[in-house]
């Protein structure tokens, strides 16, 4: 498989900023529903950085305006709400069993490598299949 090494990379990358968007909010704000803000803003920072790095090397396509590539990104956020929910309840679950930061991060990298392997297989059934290759 050609696209694993460069797929993995992107993917560790993606993780290195989720999780320290998550550290970050996490540092600014540690009352009631940090968890999920801190999940929920980690996930947007991931998204968008990998949706950038999938499409332009993974993939090899281009959107022929900005209408294409809005769908197009909205069909590849739509994509990851599956992918998501286990990432979401890998580190969710961590935090419950374990009560422990690190754990928790533990439990955030297992959900999203499952996540990222399944999101590969859809984006490149349903959501780049339909865009022009470079």
């Amino acid at each position: 498989m050609q696209v694993a090494l460069p797929y993995t990379i992107f993917a560790i990358l993606a993780t290195i900023i989720n999780l320290g968007t998550q550290e970050l909010v996490v540092g600014v704000y540690s009352g009631v529903y940090s968890l999920w803000l801190a999940m929920f803003m980690g996930t947007g920072t991931g998204l968008v950085t990998k949706y950038i790095l999938d499409k332009k090397y993974i993939f090899k396509v281009s959107a022929e305006s900005l209408q294409q590539d809005t769908f197009v990104f909205l069909l590849y956020s739509a994509m990851g709400v599956f992918t998501t929910a286990i990432f979401w309840g890998a580190e969710w679950l961590f935090d419950v069993l374990y009560q422990d930061r690190v754990m928790r991060y533990v439990g955030a990298c297992i959900g999203l490598l499952i996540g990222y392997v399944t999101k590969y297989y859809l984006d490149k059934r349903y959501v780049f299949s339909r865009m022009e290759m470079n």
